[in-house]
């Protein structure tokens, strides 16, 4: 994608989130009058280890991030595209000392080794069936989840598949609401109406190293976006086959959308204490995805975050903090 294209799609997307701002303005002030004051983290938080490990998974060899004391409450990091565990680099120490914290990379993503597309599903409900898999074989039986992107749909097939294991939904940019979606999903979308090679070939430039660098800096302070993962994850996706496994999942996403009625009724039967913490600046997911989740589970906590789609880059101890006090208001310790 052209520098040229970028600003095109900056300036259409002030202009779109303009057109919103009341009812983001409308939202912040609703949840948000008289925002908790939450402590900043100590310091010592930042000595937990983390382990590297992989788990057989069938055909899949699924390469986690675990740290944290074994018998404490566990949350399930997932992350999303075009990234891996790796971007929760920051958030898994400031938690480790009191939570059992485990990160995998989904099949296609990071360190994770699935077979190559011919003898492997590149679907979303193939990396549910995976990530279900892991949950089974490292013997987790609850667990809160903490969904970013694609690790919102996996992670919402597998709290509705098994409910009583999910103590908590923290949702970072994971949409789940017709409404979170902007205008810069209309290729996709030619896409998954009209799945012909013209269209395949016009989603493509989502996976350029300027696209990928895009996601990453867009809505983010300026110089506080540090280069590491933007140019880890354009590594990984010059790998073999790394893009037409990406263009796969692309038109898969698809079937998310589908599913959001459903998630949206498992949110209103279950009711799972749900945290929407939400870069408010997000190009692809827009703050009236936040604020959705409340319609169907009045108790959601939303905050908005002055941050961009990846806000853990530029605000993971304000994310973490706020976890903490969710957390530890709804789960037992």
């Amino acid at each position: 994608m052209s520098r040229e294209k970028m600003e095109v799609q900056r300036r259409t997307l002030i202009s779109a989130l303009g057109l919103g701002a009341a009812t983001v303005a409308t939202a912040a002030t609703a949840r948000i009058a008289g925002p908790r004051a939450f402590p900043a983290l100590s310091g010592s938080l930042t000595n937990a280890k983390t382990e590297y490990k992989t788990q057989r998974v069938g055909e899949v060899d699924v390469f986690y991030r675990v740290a944290g004391p074994e018998d404490a409450p566990v949350i399930l990091l997932l992350h999303g595209f075009p990234t891996s565990g790796h971007m929760f680099r920051d958030l898994i120490p400031a938690l480790a000392d009191r939570y059992r914290v485990i990160a995998p990379d989904l099949p296609g993503f990071g360190q994770t080794q699935a077979p190559r597309r011919a003898a492997f599903d590149y679907s979303f409900a193939n990396l549910a069936k995976v990530i279900e898999g892991l949950v089974d074989a490292i013997g987790l039986t609850r667990y809160a989840l903490y969904i970013f992107d694609y690790g919102a749909p996996t992670g919402l097939r597998l709290a509705m598949a098994r409910p009583e294991r999910v103590t908590a939904i923290v949702t970072q940019n994971g949409n789940a609401y017709i409404e979170g979606l902007s205008e810069l999903w209309g290729p996709w979308q030619a896409y998954w109406r009209d799945p012909t090679p013209e269209h395949r070939e016009a989603t493509r430039d989502s996976l350029s190293d300027d696209a990928i660098r895009f996601q990453y800096e867009h809505g983010a302070q300026a110089g506080l976006v540090a280069p590491d993962g933007y140019t880890l994850d354009t590594f990984y996706m010059h790998r073999p086959e790394a893009q037409e496994i990406q263009l796969d999942l692309i038109l898969s996403y698809r079937t998310n959308v589908a599913l959001y009625p459903e998630f949206q009724a498992y949110f209103r039967k279950h009711r799972p204490p749900v945290l929407a913490v939400w870069g408010k600046n997000d190009p692809f997911f827009l703050p009236q995805g936040a604020v959705a989740y409340r319609r169907d589970n009045p108790d959601a906590e939303v905050h908005l975050l002055d941050a961009g789609h990846f806000a853990l880059e530029t605000h993971h101890q304000e994310i973490a903090s706020i976890m903490r006090d969710f957390l530890g208001r709804k789960i037992s310790s």
